[in-house]
């Protein structure tokens, strides 16, 4: 049975790792998709692989004009919006001591202020009863060396969820986050490590969660056809976790 038959899908960050793993999904469960990102190679590579007549656009999470820019293209090609997916994000990893400004500034200009504005401004093109997902993360819940900024952005957004549906519980708009743990995705290659780092990184996240492995782009993309469809419609303002057991067994 196809999840999301007609219903209009935007996955913000959707030209790569999870939100390309999750959009391909929705395509397969019958949605129009569109995803977003700040390359266009990467989109269109993205588009191809997603088939089903997606579109995607350039777009910057931490530009409001940029947001607002392709939310109007999504309508003007498919309509309003069902599924909303705020996957955009940056991990900017370093110690605390050497951790700067404009680090700081890259990482809660995507992950928390992109958040907060990409569902603002998404309103006005939302469909009532829509589903809107953010993006968070199990290390939103405890202490992460040399990753302070990037667990707080995701504690953030956590906490927006809460508050954004409250505001629109008069429209029957839902908003979740999905919490992922260690997942085998390009972000690793993004903050500047050396192939060692990153191998020793995920190493050591491996040895960390409990079932041994890092997840799947693609095992979390179930978790986002699971709050965008109707599986989840008595689920508001909460989260789901999915992590290997990293928060709840160690």
């Amino acid at each position: 049975m196809k999840k999301l038959e007609n219903k209009v899908a935007v996955v913000t960050g959707g030209n790569s790792g999870i939100g390309l793993a999750t959009a391909k999904l929705f395509a397969e469960h019958g949605a129009k998709v569109t995803i977003t990102g700040r390359n266009q190679a990467t989109i269109d590579s993205a588009v191809a692989e997603i088939g089903s007549n997606a579109k995607g656009f350039i777009s910057d999470t931490a530009d409001l004009k940029s947001i607002t820019s392709s939310y109007e293209k999504v309508k003007d090609t498919f309509g309003k919006i069902d599924v909303l997916v705020v996957n955009a994000g940056v991990f900017i990893a370093a110690p605390l001591a050497d951790y700067t400004e404009e680090m700081f500034d890259q990482t809660s200009d995507i992950n928390f202020k992109g958040a907060f504005f990409s569902v603002q401004k998404a309103l006005p093109y939302l469909n009532d009863e829509a589903s809107v997902i953010i993006t968070s993360s199990t290390v939103s819940e405890y202490g992460m060396a040399t990753g302070a900024a990037y667990a707080a952005s995701k504690a953030a957004v956590r906490s927006l969820a809460r508050s954004f549906s409250v505001e629109l519980l008069d429209r029957n708009i839902r908003v979740n986050v999905l919490a992922p743990g260690p997942i085998e995705t390009p972000i690793f290659g993004r903050n500047g490590a050396t192939k060692e780092q990153i191998d020793g990184f995920k190493e050591y996240l491996t040895n960390v969660t409990p079932v041994k492995r890092l997840g799947t782009s693609e095992e979390i993309a179930e978790g986002f056809l699971y709050l965008a469809s109707d599986d989840s419609k008595f689920m508001v303002g909460s989260e789901l976790l999915l992590d290997g057991g990293i928060r709840n067994l160690n």
